[in-house]
């Protein structure tokens, strides 16, 4: 017999094929924008479109907020002179 589990996983897994020219400018983003990555992007871009397009999920709503108002983390990995 199959479990179902108590709640979704955190994080799932999408695969998706970009146009080269969208994929080209958000690598350029990306670059310029060192505080971002491609994962915090497409997070922003998909919860975005959600939510201004009518989705009421607060859920929604605070990923969209989340990833444009998240400040960079402090790198602990750079040393001092």
């Amino acid at each position: 017999m199959l479990q179902i589990p108590d709640h979704a996983p955190a994080f799932v897994s999408v695969e998706n094929q970009f146009p080269e020219d969208l994929y080209d400018a958000m690598r350029e983003f990306v670059r310029v924008h060192p505080q971002w990555d491609q994962y915090r992007l497409m997070q922003a871009a998909l919860a975005g479109f959600l939510f201004q397009h009518g989705c009421p999920d607060r859920a929604v709503a605070r990923h969209y907020l989340d990833g444009l108002f998240r400040r960079q983390e402090p790198d602990h990995t750079a040393t001092r002179p």
